[in-house]
Parts: C-alpha cells; sequence; structure tokens
C-alpha cells in the first residue's frame, strides 16, 4: 500500500537534479541526456500505483492516508512495504532505465541519404 512513496520520491529528486543540472553549463556525461526519460518513467508509475491504490482502498482521502496506519502495527506494515516493494522496484525502474540509455548510446546515428 506504501510501495509508491520510494519511486514517487526518486522522481522528486530526479526532478529536481534535473532543473538544477538544466541550470549547469557541464554536460560532461552522455546518459545525462537520457535523464528526463528516468524521470517520466518514475513520474509515470508512481501516478499509476497512487491511482491503484485509491481504487483498491489502501488509500484514502482522510489522515491517516495509508488505511494501514489505522492498525497497531500499521507503521511495521508500511516500513515492510517500503523496503520490500518499494526499494526493489525503484531499483528496477532504474535499471531499466540503464539499459535503456546505453543502449540508446551505443545505436549508430542513421545517414541521412
Amino acid at each position: 500500500m506504501s510501495c509508491f512513496i520510494v519511486p514517487l520520491t526518486q522522481a522528486v529528486i530526479t526532478s529536481v537534479y534535473r532543473k538544477l543540472d538544466s541550470k549547469s553549463i557541464n554536460q560532461s556525461s552522455a546518459i545525462k541526456h537520457y535523464v528526463p526519460t528516468l524521470e517520466k518513467m518514475l513520474w509515470g508509475g508512481s501516478v499509476m500505483l497512487i491511482v491503484d491504490h485509491i481504487l483498491s482502498g489502501e488509500l484514502s482521502w482522510r489522515f491517516p492516508f495509508l488505511t494501514a496506519l489505522n492498525d497497531a502495527n500499521g507503521a511495521e506494515v508500511v516500513l515492510h512495504e517500503l523496503i520490500g516493494v518499494g526499494l526493489p522496484m525503484s531499483f528496477a525502474i532504474t535499471a531499466v532505465w540503464a539499459v535503456y540509455a546505453l543502449l540508446k548510446m551505443k545505436k549508430p546515428a542513421k545517414a541521412n541519404i
């Protein structure tokens, strides 16, 4: 129910990084060109998970927003979800993006004939 928090946090950090990095003149790494793609992947996945959790009743519009926090051991459940599901999900998204970026960098440019 709280697995979306880790990729959402990573999306915010990636957005801030991209905004700050776009103001700098130094563009030393070619992989920086693909950071907006990672940002879109993280934001899209996070929003999709939030909608899914709202529809399944795991998120509510009232405090506490995570329904698991209504139970006595809810914080433990949320922490387990963050570590057990959220972190691997973020690592998987980042790994898929890294493979994508590396393949795009190695792809030869088409010649205009």
